[in-house]
């Protein structure tokens, strides 16, 4: 059992390289602004207290967070990560326990790792720091971690003050660094810039621990993990980092992708056992796939839930408050929005089902549309248990269907229409004798005079 945990998150960054006017920390991965996965991470690891260090753009992260319990400071002037991380002692007066400071822009770090961070500050030998390290491919220009074997720090340093010797360490810094806040608040406040950026650095909080005696120690995670963001090119390699990993665990659980590579989750997606997963499938936030149920290649499924069994696609578009009720089905181009399939009920093919509940077993016929909006409001179309909606027609709502209906193809219904009646709304069927040559004729000879 650890001391309480406060993480203070730093987004204080302008984050230029991204070249936009979404704050960095809010692109989005599985759908999801990156902050919040790194928020989830460390609420699952027990922290009570979230505090946002924010700067320029910090409004677009403060309403972002609303409502969360997430707190925000506020760094005036970008001085540097130690001045940043010393903006949330204000905010977090009177809490006594671990500060995890952290990096707004790495939204892979797991819990799991967080939660070593915090019990290594409580463990047998009591080091004053913790510092969580990684091993790149390619070490670049991170700060260096110059260690022992067991992990005590004997050196922090940036990589623009390192020296040769110090560059040639592969142990970087990944930035994350758990103190008990009774001490970080004063190695805060001690920490100079006197160095090549002329900035307060984070790390030298290590320097300054060491300096007094204390122990610091380091413990390592994959570079994945910490990876950070500051490119849009570096939003897609964690992007497809992140993707690959999602399909990996969906197949694991027992879902079916017969070509992984091409789907694509959100951060929330569900999938049930037996699920089978088309090319090119796409997933957006709110979607639960029960067991047994298929989405077919190219379909694009947000906001909605498919019950077992269940038939989707191909090119099919499942838009937020569509629910397919067990063993329902929808085809080819068929979008759904706000829309209720029950048990058994088909809508296969050129579908819009849109503020509509559809009765177990009904049959929606190609080309059917509910005609849900008038340019000012929406209404809801009621299609009863067993009725059968021909071909081509519209709905316009808010009308009923009753069960066991039938409506005829190519019907406009404007009115109710009663269980077991049949609905014919269109005109009788009249063949005018020799009308389409005279058109013809009459036509061609309008056109010759023309070209005189």
């Amino acid at each position: 059992m650890t001391d309480p945990i406060a993480a203070v998150i730093l987004a204080a960054g302008k984050g230029t390289r991204m070249k936009s006017v979404r704050h960095k920390v809010l692109h989005p991965i599985a759908g999801r602004p990156m902050l919040l996965h790194l928020i989830d991470s460390l609420d699952r690891a027990g922290a009570t207290r979230r505090v946002v260090v924010v700067g320029a753009s910090g409004e677009q992260v403060e309403a972002a967070v609303a409502g969360t319990g997430v707190e925000i400071a506020w760094q005036h002037e970008q001085l540097g990560t130690a001045h940043a991380a010393l903006q949330a002692k204000a905010t977090l007066a009177g809490f006594d326990g671990i500060a995890i400071v952290c990096f707004g822009d790495t939204p892979l770090l797991s819990t799991d790792t967080v939660a070593r961070l915090a019990e290594r500050l409580v463990a047998a030998d009591a080091p004053m720091v913790a510092v969580l390290g990684f091993r790149p491919r390619d070490a670049r220009a991170y700060g260096r971690i110059i260690a022992d074997a067991d992990g005590t720090i004997r050196k922090m340093v940036e990589f623009k003050d390192a020296s040769a010797e110090e560059r040639a360490v592969d142990l970087c810094n990944s930035g994350v660094t758990a103190v008990r806040t009774r001490d970080l608040w004063r190695l805060l406040e001690a920490v100079g810039n006197d160095n090549a950026a002329g900035e307060y650095y984070l790390p030298d909080v290590v320097t300054l621990a060491i300096a007094e005696g204390a122990r610091a120690v380091a413990i390592e995670t994959g570079e994945d993990e910490v990876a950070g963001i500051n490119s849009r090119g570096e939003l897609a390699a964690v992007e497809a980092g992140w993707q690959r990993a999602r399909r990996e665990r969906a197949m694991a659980d027992g879902a079916t992708l017969t070509a992984p590579e091409t789907v694509w989750f959100a951060h929330d997606t569900q999938l049930g056992r037996d699920v089978t997963v088309g090319p090119n499938v796409v997933f957006g936030p709110g979607v639960s796939v029960a067991d047994g149920a298929t989405i077919h290649a190219f379909s694009h499924v947000e906001g909605a839930t498919v019950g077992a069994g269940a038939e989707v696609g191909p090119y099919a578009r499942l838009r937020p408050g569509a629910v397919l009720g067990e063993a329902s089905k929808v085809g080819n181009f068929v979008e759904m929005k706000k829309a209720v399939l029950g048990a058994g009920a088909k809508a296969n093919h050129l579908t819009y089902l849109g503020d509509a509940d559809v009765g177990a077993g009904a049959n929606i016929g190609a080309g059917t549309i509910t005609c849900n909006y008038d340019g000012f409001l929406k209404y809801r179309t009621t299609i009863g248990a067993g009725a059968f909606v021909g071909s081509n027609s519209a709905l316009v709502a808010p009308v009923a269907i009753g069960d066991g209906a039938i409506v005829a193809a190519g019907s406009v219904v404007t009115q109710d229409v009663p269980a077991d009646a049949l609905a014919l709304v269109r005109p009788a069927q009249v063949a005018k004798a020799g009308w389409a040559r005279r058109f013809r004729e009459m036509m061609a000879a309008k056109k010759a005079v023309g070209r005189a």
